[in-house]
């Protein structure tokens, strides 16, 4: 199995492309000057980028055909899917980092630091990924590729609806001191999520062979 983490997770750095890493750190750059808040609001769309990323690099496994090396080496559907799982959590390192050096950056320009703040972008930095993975996944199994590309546009809206709720209406500060209260309410419900997901997918991978 220490194989096939590794396959996926330097797929994962592998199928970046340059020019999205570019957008993406100026869009970076422009929200950090955006206010006391940007620090938050670049940890989200760092997360999301990085869920984003993940599904991209299972459709390079659909392009290059390797679920038929795959069926045809001698490994079970567990190993197979739970690679994948696996190297999904790898990459939550990436996002974690990104988060704390976006927050970092923000609170040194701004001259302020919440905690509170902070605590939502790590925690948002961790689970928007889990979830965008635990939604998609199964649907690659299942249905292919292009049902969760889909399905990874729909995932952005509520995200992306409430930060904007909260930025037009009670504040970024209130969002996070709110929200701080269901962190591990959130945080279990997205590990039985994820713990689901990887059995659905599973199941249609077994389906598959």
């Amino acid at each position: 199995m220490r194989g096939l983490i590794y396959k996926d997770f330097s797929l994962f750095y592998k199928s970046f492309d340059k020019k999205m890493i570019a957008i993406a750190f100026v869009f970076s750059a422009l929200l950090l000057c955006s206010g006391r808040y940007g620090g938050l609001i670049a940890s989200i769309m760092a997360a999301m980028t990085v869920g984003a990323q993940n599904i991209m690099s299972f459709a390079s496994d659909d392009k290059a055909n390797w679920k038929k090396y795959q069926m045809a080496m001698p490994l079970s559907s567990f190993s197979v899917v739970a690679g994948k799982y696996i190297s999904v959590i790898c990459t939550l390192g990436i996002s974690l980092a990104a988060s704390v050096a976006m927050n970092l950056i923000s609170s040194l320009c701004f001259g302020k630091t919440d905690a509170s703040v902070w605590g939502l972008a790590v925690f948002a930095s961790i689970i928007i990924p889990l979830l965008w993975t635990g939604i998609c996944l199964p649907l690659t199994y299942w249905f292919g590729m292009q049902s969760a590309q889909t399905m990874g546009i729909f995932v952005v809206i509520p995200v992306f609806y409430l930060v904007k709720y909260f930025e037009d209406g009670t504040g970024f500060l209130a969002m996070a001191e709110s929200l701080s209260a269901y962190f591990a309410a959130v945080g279990a419900i997205t590990v039985v999520v994820f713990g689901i997901s990887m059995a659905v997918s599973m199941a249609g991978y077994a389906r598959r062979k």
